[in-house]
């Protein structure tokens, strides 16, 4: 299915959602972790999105010269379009980890960077493992969220994860944040009962990266187009967490015509009609047929192995592989198991004993280490280069 137009050169109105204790903010949120080509890339892609719609811009300085970048570009929107640039609103982040000092010191230079006093939204960037929780809840964190609160530098907390489903529900449960950016996918749906409670509690919810983490929708595979049609996989995508009511999903935009499909979407946030219900009952279907009696049902009851041994998150990897031909993505994913820190898995399926332990939990029976073989088997390769870090 071919992508919609370009966006227009005018403004296109669309909907505002809240976000936590924000400034409500756009469907979609431009990401700028990808247009690092240039500071024209970053201004071209910029006004494209006020064009779509979009109002809610992420960065970090994690992303290389981003920031730089974004802040130029923001400047020159002042210029240029006063009223566009007032209605943005603005999130970055901060890696976990420094004491109070040197946490100040880069709150006040990504400041800098951006040529802005303030930022609407600040999350710690990564809250992945226990002792980065301790770290903003008790630890030196929590005392330069407080400050940065405080002096009027920030508007609200949040935070990025990455880490496992107890480690988010601790952080929504403590009360301390306003918003959370998590992975939420199609094809990837273990966090959504953690994003419907932050939700419920009044946090705004951010999907990272429905497009490319979600399982690289911007170029699917035959078998998934054919899956999905009518719709494109991606379009099937977006309004499955927009009808979910996730508050904003990621869009990162290298190219202005990157952002067609905000123009398309930015005011479909309503409940799934009945010929997406009727897609995604085919799609599930059709991954279910090719799977046969392989299919892993996500259930975690497999776990703990002792070999630590990530079983479900592998078998994900698999199923998407042979149930509906997204190869490119999973051998992606697979071959960063170990070479992404904190970020991603650490243990990949070589590592599995064949000691049996799983075998007795899993009610669908699954032959599970000769699954973790023939994952490891057709998913195992060079990795590619990470976008960042």
């Amino acid at each position: 299915m071919a992508l919609p137009t370009d966006p227009p050169l005018h403004a296109v109105p669309v909907l505002r959602r809240p976000f936590g204790r924000g400034r409500q903010v756009s469907a979609f949120t431009l990401g700028t972790m990808r247009a690092l080509e240039s500071f024209e890339a970053m201004e071209a892609v910029l006004v494209a999105a006020v064009a779509s719609g979009i109002n809610h811009l992420e960065t970090a300085p994690a992303y290389g010269p981003a920031e730089v970048f974004l802040g130029r570009a923001l400047r020159r929107l002042q210029e240029h379009d006063p009223a566009g640039r007032a209605g943005l609103v603005l999130t970055s982040k901060l890696l976990p980890g420094p004491d109070v000092a040197e946490g100040r010191a880069q709150l006040l230079e990504c400041l800098s960077r951006l040529g802005v006093e303030r930022l609407d939204n600040l999350a710690v960037h990564g809250l992945n493992r226990p002792e980065h929780l301790r770290w903003a809840l008790a630890g030196p964190g929590a005392d330069l969220l407080a400050w940065a609160v405080g002096e009027g530098l920030v508007g609200q907390v949040g935070f990025s994860s990455h880490g496992d489903t107890a480690l988010i529900g601790s952080a929504v449960e403590s009360g301390r944040f306003g918003f959370c950016s998590l992975h939420l996918h199609l094809f990837d749906q273990e966090r959504l009962p953690l994003a419907r409670s932050a939700l419920a509690a009044g946090l705004g919810v951010m999907a990272i990266s429905p497009a490319d983490k979600g399982g690289r929708l911007q170029a699917p595979p035959a078998e998934l187009e054919a899956d999905c049609a009518p719709f494109a996989p991606l379009e099937l995508a977006y309004r499955f967490l927009l009808a979910e009511g996730i508050s904003t999903l990621t869009l990162g935009a290298a190219r202005p015509e990157d952002l067609a499909w905000a123009v398309r979407l930015g005011d479909a946030a309503g409940p799934l009609s009945p010929a997406e219900r009727q897609a995604l009952a085919r799609l599930e279907h059709a991954g279910r047929e090719r799977l046969g009696a392989e299919r892993c049902g996500q259930c975690r009851r497999c776990l703990p192995c002792p070999n630590t041994v990530p079983i479900p998150a592998l078998l994900r990897l698999r199923n998407l592989a042979v149930g509906h031909g997204m190869e490119p993505y999973a051998q992606e994913r697979y071959n960063l198991i170990g070479r992404a820190g904190h970020w991603w898995e650490q243990v990949d399926a070589s590592a599995c004993g064949r000691c049996g332990d799983c075998l007795p939990r899993c009610p669908l029976q699954l032959p599970i280490p000769d699954l973790l073989a023939d994952t490891h088997r057709r998913l195992a390769a060079a990795p590619r280069r990470r976008l960042w870090g």
